[in-house]
């Protein structure tokens, strides 16, 4: 994995990039990384390949700020997910819903399933153009849990945390 800085996810490929797209890095560098973690637009955003699909999502888990880059890509009732290394709260890598394991205690024997939470995971639209891997930004006006992640409020709590280094 390599960090820089600098609707929904399926990957398309043109001979242009979207107008309103976001330059990650080539390709075969992202494939050969697995997971790209970049600042594009203000947003920190993970693109990550997985089995030949590229897929980008907010970065930081909707939870409470997991960091998605180092978690499991697993899959869940035929769903693949990203799993958050700090709580293991499942996200799915094309809608980013979470997805919890719920029980019927009346019946017998109870069988756990999986359901959705609904979308918590803000995910991008990857774009591939003569190899180069671009990102647009999902434009929802509609607030996702993980946007929070995203803001002034939080940034400046997570400088405030920060240790501070002696001259």
């Amino acid at each position: 994995m390599f960090s820089e800085e600098e609707q929904t996810s399926p990957t398309s490929s043109s001979s242009s990039p979207p107008p309103s797209s976001h330059f990650i890095g080539r390709k075969e560098d992202i494939v050969q990384a697995k997971r790209v973690t970049k600042l594009v637009g203000g947003r920190d955003v993970l693109v990550l390949c997985h089995q030949g699909k590229l897929h980008a999502m907010d970065m930081r888990c909707y939870h409470t700020g997991g960091p998605l880059q180092e978690g499991d890509i697993e899959e869940f009732d035929g769903r693949m997910c990203i799993v958050c290394p700090w709580h293991k709260y499942k996200i799915t890598l094309e809608e980013g819903e979470g997805l919890y394991q719920a029980v019927n205690p009346s019946a017998t024997p109870p069988k756990p399933t999986w359901r959705s939470k609904g979308v918590k995971q803000r995910v991008h639209q990857v774009t591939e153009v003569n190899r180069d891997v671009y990102v647009t930004f999902n434009d929802s006006l509609d607030t996702i849990d993980s946007d929070f992640y995203q803001t002034e409020r939080y940034r400046a709590t997570m400088n405030k945390a920060e240790p501070k280094t002696k001259k």
